[in-house]
């Protein structure tokens, strides 16, 4: 029975092959759609993630702006309300960190022999290599007596140090100017990869003091980020450098806080809340596509029943049994969208790496993306064949003989 009806599926399909073919198409895009959506949504979440964690190992971070409530009225770095005081106690009287890092941020318009480009300059102190988990390439990094000296002094990015001076070039003892203030390069720290406006590859840094004397021109910092000794420590560490700068600052009421502090974690949850609510918003959208094909199935299906009322009257009119009916039409319905999602499995997939490719956008396709797509198309087929196989079924024999 299974292979009489495989063989009448195939070919009542290759009779109609345009008709079947624009079904399939519908089916193809809609599959091709999800897949390619979810694959970028999926590489998005992995690469903001990677890029949190190339920031710091057990990293809590904490930023100047009042914060009432749930809510923080002043962004990172708007506010001054953090010093180099407040870090200095943190390292000193919270336990269980293992390097706490002030640091001064901004962007300027950099400038050495004829190139330029605009960065991240970020003024800190040597605990900055353990607390961000950077290392040195060659040259070394800033030293304390450097910050007690504020010296003009620098060490550049992998990437910053190609666009101002070349690929692989050695810039030490080089000089680059930054806000009309010339510093002396001493190092280029090893690659991490990342990137957005946070890369740790294209970073200039320079001593704190220099970047407040030189740069800001104030004593205040823009974050204060400290490293606990391991994951298990950062929720004590965080609530016991809160208790200490709520003191510092005199504020009793913890929700009148003039500061915000976010550990790690917290902010890897954030962004994968973001990146997960931005690949079901895309899926639904390329879901669209996928019911209008599912549409067009049943709309096959139900002129191929038209078209072929007598063929079942027939058929019933010889004894064939109304499942035996229901089966073949509906097998028909599920070999178009087996076609359409195998096909449009290969195209999502070919699409995601062309998008990374030459759009620059991540894009992972993984396993549990392909299945819940083939689940979905399989799904689309039985549904939306039911019904125009169930009325094929249901016809009666007499009327079905006598349809003209």
């Amino acid at each position: 029975m299974f292979t009489d009806l495989f063989k009448e599926t195939i070919r009542s399909l290759a009779g109609n092959k345009i008709r079947s073919g624009l079904t399939i198409l519908g089916i193809v895009i809609g599959i091709a759609s999800v897949i390619t959506m979810v694959s970028i949504g999926q590489g998005a979440q992995s690469s903001i993630e990677s890029n949190i964690q190339s920031i710091g190992s057990n990293l809590i971070v904490i930023s100047p702006g009042a914060q009432r409530g749930a809510t923080v009225s002043t962004g990172r770095g708007s506010a001054q309300t953090l010093t180099v005081e407040d870090a200095e106690g943190i390292k000193a009287q919270v336990a269980d960190i293992k390097g706490v890092s002030p640091e001064v941020s901004k962007r300027y318009q950099i400038t050495a022999k004829g190139t330029n480009t605009n960065t991240q300059v970020v003024g800190t102190v040597p605990d900055y290599l353990d607390v961000r988990s950077l290392k040195v390439d060659f040259g070394s990094f800033l030293t304390d007596q450097q910050n007690k000296t504020s010296a003009k002094v620098a060490v550049l990015g992998p990437t910053t140090r190609d666009d101002l001076f070349g690929i692989n070039a050695d810039p030490i003892g080089q000089t680059i100017r930054i806000k009309n203030v010339d510093f002396e390069i001493i190092g280029v720290t090893l690659s991490k990869g990342g990137s957005g406006f946070m890369n740790p590859d294209d970073q200039i840094y320079v001593p704190l003091t220099s970047a407040q004397h030189f740069l800001s021109g104030d004593t205040f910092v823009s974050t204060i980020s400290v490293a606990a000794t391991d994951q298990n420590s950062m929720v004590l560490v965080q609530q016991q450098a809160t208790d200490l700068l709520l003191q510092r600052h005199k504020i009793i009421d913890p929700t009148q806080a003039d500061f915000n502090i976010m550990n790690q974690t917290d902010i890897v949850a954030t962004a994968s809340s973001i990146t997960g609510t931005f690949t079901i918003l895309l899926s639904s959208i390329a879901g669209i596509s996928l019911l209008v094909g599912g549409i067009g199935i049943m709309n096959m299906m139900l002129t191929t029943v038209t078209e072929r009322t007598r063929e079942i009257g027939l058929r019933k009119a010889v004894g064939v049994r109304k499942i035996y009916i229901n089966l073949q039409f509906l097998a028909e319905a599920v070999v178009l969208t087996f076609l359409g999602g195998g096909v449009g499995i290969f195209l999502g997939w070919l699409a995601s790496l062309l998008v990374a490719k030459f759009v620059n956008l991540p894009a992972q396709v993984s396993l549990s993306s392909i299945l819940l797509a083939f689940g979905v198309s399989a799904g689309v087929g039985i549904i939306f064949g039911f019904y125009p196989a169930r009325r094929a079924a249901n016809l009666s024999p007499i009327e079905a003989l006598r349809y003209e």
